[in-house]
């Protein structure tokens, strides 16, 4: 699978938005978009002039960067979010919001979409009774997501507990922080997502 390498920060730069890819970090002073929000390289400071198409595009790239999803992966979505009834955009962030990483993360069991993908990764989840290892698996309303027995003496565990997560009540979601767990309780609506993406750029896109 592709991988990015670079400094995640740079995303933030380059998209000119907070995508809060590093979690806490991106919460305190030592955030790079905070100090530096301008694009990076050599002619990052410079006004450049974008395009309709340029703004589209910069709209998709930010909905995989804050995601953490392929161009495949997105192009899927988008044709699935597509065939259904109802408003496209609305609907493609709503299956983006579905996959298990996302989930984690919106409970409050990582500090951001990166680590609860690792810890997806690794074993540490299970959905409704069953272990599940694969970040991009769809959740659905009814769905429970706890942290495995075996995984709740992990230290990354312990602290959460203990830290004041970022991750306000959401109304989609039930959790029960103590016992390390959460369910779905419905799809969340545009209006709840907090999520810095103009999501009819990308449909203009797609459709183009």
């Amino acid at each position: 699978m592709a991988r990015y390498n670079e400094s995640t920060c740079r995303l933030c730069r380059r998209e000119a938005a907070k995508l809060y890819l590093k979690g806490d970090r991106c919460y305190s002073e030592k955030c790079a978009f905070v100090r530096k929000g301008y694009p990076p390289g050599m002619h990052g400071q410079k006004r450049q002039k974008v395009s309709e198409y340029g703004m589209q595009l910069r709209e998709k790239q930010k909905a995989r960067r804050v995601y953490g999803v392929l161009e495949a992966q997105f192009r899927r979505y988008f044709r699935e979010a597509d065939r259904r009834k109802g408003i496209t955009g609305e609907l493609l962030l709503q299956i983006l919001e579905s996959r298990l990483d996302n989930v984690v993360y919106r409970l409050g069991f990582a500090r951001s979409r990166t680590e609860a993908r690792q810890l997806v990764r690794h074993g540490h989840f299970k959905v409704n009774g069953r272990k599940v290892d694969i970040p991009s698996y769809m959740t659905r309303p009814g769905d429970e997501i706890a942290v495995r027995e075996n995984s709740k003496d992990q230290p990354v565990f312990k602290e959460m507990l203990t830290l004041k997560t970022t991750q306000g009540a959401l109304p989609w979601l039930e959790v029960e922080r103590e016992q390390l767990k959460g369910r779905i309780v419905r799809l969340p609506a545009r209006g709840e997502l907090d999520v810095p993406i103009t999501e009819h750029l990308i449909v203009e896109l797609y459709s183009r």
